[in-house]
């Protein structure tokens, strides 16, 4: 054993509206009418002048326009009364539709305003720029002012007018505006920020429609409601079941002074960050959060380019440690291929061999690299060592070290196919074909006999090691794969026993073959026979001694302690829980690991489980998941 180590749409209710005047005395009444209600205004015609006598049944909204009727002194007042009483009556009626009324329900939730509101302005604003909507103002403000009621149609959103207004009061009250109107500067300002569609900016107009009293807090109850609607409106109904839990829990973590609300900072911590450890959320949390996040993202770019860039962006800020790792270890792979590829190029051989020999070289010294680096990813105490003591980890992924083995693996295997295709396919046919003019430059190499047939290939030493390396290598990376380690694929009874994990740890462990005849194929070489030049060993020396410093470690430290089984039990989801004596003087620390041995599966594999038992408590625990061939052995016996 050994311790390694995230308010429904406005209802809309109405009549029919029909419009009627009449002139008496001087005064003219305006009269918009319907079956429950109507809206009177009284205006005073003099010859020069005309004033707002009195207003009936309308609203703030309504009566500003009808007050900006009142005209002093003017040559052509008919006229003007006439064009001012038609865009009254048009500006009216524009606050109703053709056959409803609309009202916002004052009563639903802010948040639901918000939320549908943020997913119509992605859709529809933004579209135009800012001189579209300047047009617009000036074609529809009064004495240079803007009512809410012409908002909507003003920046391009006429298809809901109720969330337009919404939003201007929103915007309005966070500039401190209390008139039902706005001038082009102000409108210049609102326009800025819904046009924004940075998250910052989306964030805060959110913040602004939830937050209806200005005081820049939001409480838990719209905490939950913004839950409830993100959850309803995603399908999340174990989310929305629990909003009262959720919203309990994240006014826990964003407000631990328990002032009962939080502000705009702590919102966008619970949209852009996943929930801590401490706040114990289920998986269906920080969907949440993502969702939530979703809902306040910028518009999607238009310009395929623009958005490939940006996808790009994410990605590398998200993989920049492995982009760089992969791109170095690239680096040096093609540089070694070139170098050697360039070196055969000048030698003698090229004349007969040609690119193929060039192709082979290049291939084998970009194997001897790889051979050399694919033990350090899989060297546990050394990069334990330097992701806790150095500073290395700040830069390179050491968590994704069996990754990169793989990657390395893959390398390996095109290296070795390129050296032993061009000889096998290229380099021997055009030897064994070569006259023996062009054949004189190779007897140094070869023999003063030209080689007759593949046999005197295969019988040397060069040849017998390469062929039963290659095999091997084979059969061990066939076996790594996860289709045969976790026995995914429906093969005959016979054949499958070949396969799983037991039969991918032992062919594994045949590198130490493979490496053994590494050195002595890279020693006995066609056509290199000073010692300097034989740098197959030189590549590999460091690495295999560390590697092996570390096998003699991991024994050191380790103590074969036999334990007692005290409890098994087996849990949904093929998780096996075993608890086992705690041997005496054997100590740990939460998060560590042991490797355990189970003499009755496999008296040679050793595997790493987590342990679940705290470091006080009197026995030792591992929850193991039934997976491969040697865990369903250790499960039956159990």
């Amino acid at each position: 054993m050994e311790i390694e180590n995230t308010r429904d749409s406005d209802s809309m209710r109405g009549s029919r509206v029909g419009f009627s005047g009449s002139l008496v005395s001087g005064k003219k009444s305006a009269r918009f009418k319907d079956d429950e209600s109507y809206v009177e205004i009284t205006l005073d015609v003099r010859d020069d002048s005309v004033s707002v006598q009195n207003i009936k049944g309308a609203d703030h909204e309504a009566a500003l326009l009808a007050s900006r009727l009142e005209k002093r002194p003017n040559n052509t007042l008919g006229s003007q009364l006439s064009f001012h009483l038609r865009q009254v009556s048009k500006e009216l009626k524009r606050m109703t539709s053709s056959n409803k009324f609309q009202k916002i329900d004052r009563s639903k939730s802010g948040a639901a305003r918000a939320l549908r509101g943020l997913q119509f302005m992605n859709k529809n604003v933004g579209t135009e720029g800012w001189s579209e909507v300047e047009s617009r103002f000036d074609q529809l403000a009064v004495n240079g002012m803007l009512t809410k009621s012409l908002f909507g149609q003003c920046i391009g959103m006429k298809e809901s007018s109720e969330f337009a207004e919404e939003l201007f009061d929103a915007l309005a009250r966070k500039r401190c505006i209390t008139s039902p109107a706005v001038t082009k500067d102000e409108l210049r300002e609102f326009w800025e920020q819904i046009t924004d569609t940075s998250f910052d900016a989306r964030l805060q107009t959110f913040f602004d429609m939830v937050d209806k009293d200005a005081d820049g807090r939001i409480t838990q109850e719209e905490v939950k409601e913004i839950i409830s609607l993100s959850a309803s409106a995603n399908n999340l109904s174990k989310i929305q079941d629990n909003s009262d839990e959720y919203a309990a829990l994240i006014m826990e973590e964003l407000d631990p002074g328990n002032v009962g609300y939080i502000e705009l900072y702590n919102l966008e911590t619970l949209l852009l960050q996943a929930p801590s450890q401490s706040m114990n959320l289920s998986t269906n949390s920080r969907v949440l959060s993502r969702m939530l996040s979703q809902k306040l993202k910028p518009t999607k770019e238009r310009n395929p380019f623009k958005r490939c860039k940006r996808r790009l962006d994410y990605f590398i800020e998200d993989n920049w440690k492995r982009i760089w790792v992969m791109a170095l270890w690239l680096s040096i792979c093609a540089g070694l291929f070139t170098w050697k590829f360039i070196q055969y190029k000048r030698r003698a051989v090229f004349d007969v061999m040609g690119y193929c020999v060039s192709v082979a070289k290049g291939g084998a010294e970009t194997t001897k690299f790889n051979m050399a680096l694919v033990l350090l990813p899989v060297c546990r105490n050394t990069i334990t060592w330097l992701r806790s003591r150095s500073k290395l980890g700040k830069i390179i992924p050491f968590d994704d070290n069996i990754n990169f083995h793989k990657v390395i693996a893959f390398g390996i295997a095109v290296g070795v196919g390129l050296h032993a295709i061009s000889h096998l396919t290229c380099d021997f046919p055009r030897l064994l074909h070569a006259t023996d003019e062009e054949y004189e430059p190779m007897k140094p190499f070869f023999g003063d006999e030209r080689p007759n047939n593949y046999w005197w290939f295969v019988k040397g030493t060069e040849g017998w090691t390469g062929v039963v390396m290659v095999v091997l290598m084979i059969i061990a990376y066939v076996l790594a794969q996860p289709w045969f380690r976790r026995n995914r694929l429906n093969l005959p009874s016979t054949i499958k026993k070949l396969t799983g994990f037991n039969a991918f740890w032992y062919s594994h462990h045949l590198f130490v073959i493979v490496y053994v005849l590494f050195i002595i194929h890279g020693y006995f070489l066609y056509l290199s026979k000073k010692w300097y030049k034989k740098t197959t060993w030189m590549y590999i020396a460091v690495p295999m001694i560390l590697y092996a410093c570390e096998r003699l470690l991991r024994a050191f430290r380790s103590g074969y302690k036999a334990v007692k089984i005290l409890k098994v039990a087996v849990y949904p989801g093929n998780v096996m829980a075993v608890h086992m004596s705690k041997p005496q003087g054997f100590k740990y620390t939460s998060g560590q690991y042991i490797f355990v041995n189970c003499s009755d599966v496999s008296s040679f594999q050793w595997h790493p489980f987590t342990i679940s038992s705290a470091p006080g408590d009197d026995y030792l625990s591992m929850h193991i998941r039934t997976l491969g061939d040697w865990t369903s052995q250790l499960k039956t016996l159990l």
